[in-house]
C-alpha cells in the first residue's frame, strides 16, 4: 500500500501523522484495555474485585492504573458510593460502548482469519528452522 493511500498526510515521519488510527489503537487496544471493557460490556457494572476475578493474569496495582486511564480517557465511569466499607464501581461509559461495532468487527475478522495467520506462522517458522 502506497503511503497516503488510506487517507493520511504524508507530512514529516510523525506516526500519528503518517496514521491517524494511531492514537486510537493506542488507547483501545493497550496489553489490558480490551479485556477490561469486554468485561464491563458483556457483565456490566462491576466491583474492582469482580474485575480482578474475571480478567485473571491482571494485578491489582496494573488494573487499578488501567482503570484510571479508562476512567482519564471517558471510557469508564467510577462511581463511589460513600458507605461503610465504601463501595467503589465500574461501568463502561457511552463513549466506551460506541466501540461495539469496532470490537464486533474484529472479532468478526478474527474468527475468519486468525487459522491463516496461525498457518501463515507455521510456514514462516518452519522455513527459518
Amino acid at each position: 500500500m502506497a503511503v497516503g493511500e488510506m487517507g493520511a498526510t504524508t507530512t514529516g515521519s510523525d506516526p500519528e501523522v503518517a496514521c491517524p488510527i494511531s492514537p486510537v489503537v493506542d488507547i483501545v487496544f493497550s496489553r489490558w484495555t480490551t479485556p477490561i471493557l469486554w468485561s464491563l460490556h458483556t457483565y456490566g457494572r462491576q466491583r474492582f474485585v469482580e474485575l480482578e476475578r474475571r480478567i485473571t493474569k491482571i494485578t491489582p496495582k496494573v488494573l487499578t492504573q488501567r482503570l484510571r486511564q479508562l476512567e482519564r480517557d471517558g471510557l469508564v465511569v467510577r462511581t463511589y458510593h460513600p458507605e461503610v466499607p465504601p463501595r467503589v464501581e465500574y461501568e463502561i461509559s457511552e463513549l466506551g460502548r460506541s466501540l461495539g461495532p469496532l470490537f464486533a468487527h474484529l472479532a468478526e475478522w478474527a474468527s475468519g482469519h486468525l487459522d491463516e495467520v496461525e498457518r501463515a506462522r507455521e510456514g514462516y517458522d518452519a522455513q527459518s528452522a
